[in-house]
């Protein structure tokens, strides 16, 4: 079964507890605070694997989570950090945000293109610190800990576009899978009816020279396909990526004796209406059937549209370079009439398109970096609303994974969060909100007495990060 498109859901591991505990050995009476800290919880990571060619293995499994850090014990012994998931997925693949309330999909994440190529989806929680990080110069004996930090959790979803060097497009029974059967190992579906190819197919093509390419069979497009007809959106995203288009017409008409001229038009008109790049990308035109009688008069009218449309493409000026090969490519899959010379042509165009992208691929985003920087902004973002008179609420991702961690069994710790809260702005955004002194503040499950900076200046002043 071909899956191209999951919606998964996501969470890193949690962090494990800080420890609370004091050197107890004979003869050293105070020994101090000697509190490990918890491990850190995996990560999810998804990574590309040229060995997996389908997201198959997340169509009947959506939940996945990382291995929580263990907590921290005396005598300084650290937690041990959770193991990292790492879900495998086909080059090519497309990873975004996705919000399983509204079934829309959001921010890219990442555009794994390269075997290998990874990103932390989502990153596993902190582990709490425990009570040696706590002790200062008027607190020698801190008697508590952090409890770990709760991992992030969310939905993703994951696309597969094809990897592949060319696309062969065209109309429904046009003969792109006869092709693809000829010009390599791809053994598709071949049947004297439309729609024959449900499911895209790759093939490796040998040219002459022994330079191998990868060539696509995309299942035919029909008018309105960009716009969702037929299977439109789920075949055109497969062109996305390639480097060049085929673009395959069939000479007959097919049993339907549509017009050749017209197929032609329309497909030019779909690829452009569903992306104004794919419009614009680099073509080979191909005329298929010769072998049927009667197909001279329409191939010769087809070659001089090509050429036309190549002088378009350039410009207008006939010598310039275009995008569309001014040649068309006369062949019969059925014989293979035509086609070791279309072979090698495509073969050629691949080679100078690949050379042409290497030398830009040194500009590759690195994918961990750019989605953490965003991340760490919105993870440290927090908002203040006023529910009523009186009555506060602070939500954010960072402050709330603070009173999380929090152990409220324990006044030290409670009185830690505090000055944290007011590291972080939190007092200051209240203030600003209208909060006095003595108004609830709510922070996911727990209520606060809102205490204004003034009225814990002298509480805090001996606390410390």
């Amino acid at each position: 079964m071909f899956i191209d498109k999951v919606n998964i859901h996501v969470k890193g591991g949690d962090g494990g507890a800080g420890c609370m505990s004091f050197r107890r050995e004979a003869h050293v009476p105070k020994g101090g605070p000697d509190g490990g800290d918890g491990g850190h919880g995996g990560d999810v990571i998804v990574r590309a694997d040229a060995g997996v060619s389908s997201l198959i293995d997340y169509r009947f499994k959506h939940h996945f989570k990382a291995q929580r850090g263990t907590h921290g014990k005396g005598s300084r012994m650290h937690g041990a950090r959770g193991e990292d998931l790492v879900l495998k997925v086909p080059v090519g693949t497309v990873v975004r945000e996705y919000d399983e309330e509204t079934k829309e999909a959001g921010e890219l994440i990442a555009d794994l293109t390269h075997d290998g190529e990874q990103v932390v989806v989502m990153s596993g929680g902190v582990g709490g610190r425990g009570n040696i990080h706590f002790v200062t110069s008027t607190r020698r004996a801190p008697a508590f800990a952090e409890l770990g930090e709760p991992a992030g959790e969310g939905w993703i979803q994951l696309e597969m576009k094809l990897m592949a060097d060319a696309a062969l497009v065209g109309m429904p029974s046009a003969g792109k899978s006869s092709l693809i059967a000829k010009i390599s190992a791809a053994r598709p579906k071949i049947a004297d009816y439309p729609f024959t190819t449900l499911v895209p197919n790759l093939g490796v093509a040998l040219t002459a020279d022994d330079y191998s390419f990868v060539v696509a069979d995309v299942p035919g497009l029909i008018e309105g396909a960009h716009e969702g007809r037929g299977l439109g959106h789920e075949f055109l995203r497969h062109i996305e990526r390639t480097a060049l288009i085929v673009h395959v017409v069939d000479l007959t008409g097919d049993w339907e004796g549509r017009d050749p001229l017209n197929d032609y038009d329309i497909i030019n008109r779909e690829l452009a209406l569903y992306a104004d790049e794919l419009g614009r990308r680099p073509r080979i035109v191909v005329a298929n059937k010769i072998d049927v009688p009667g197909t001279e008069e329409v191939c010769a009218k087809l070659a001089e549209r090509v050429k036309a449309d190549s002088i378009e493409a350039a410009g207008g000026d006939e010598f310039a370079d275009s995008p569309i090969d001014p040649k068309l490519y006369c062949i019969s899959a059925l014989t293979g009439a035509g086609v070791e010379s279309l072979k090698n042509a495509i073969g050629s165009k691949v080679r100078e398109l690949r050379e042409a992208a290497r030398e830009q691929q040194e500009n590759t985003a690195q994918y961990d970096m750019v989605w953490e920087h965003k991340r760490e902004a919105r993870d440290a973002a927090f908002q203040v609303v006023q529910l009523s008179e009186g009555v506060f609420r602070v939500s954010g991702p960072r402050v709330e994974r603070m009173v999380v961690q929090t152990d409220w069994d324990n006044e030290e710790a409670i009185a830690f969060l505090q000055h944290r809260m007011k590291r972080m702005g939190v007092d200051k955004a209240l203030e600003d909100a209208g909060a006095r002194d003595g108004d609830e503040v709510r922070i996911v499950g727990y209520t606060f007495d809102f205490e204004s900076a003034m009225a814990r200046e002298d509480m805090f002043a001996e606390l410390e990060d």
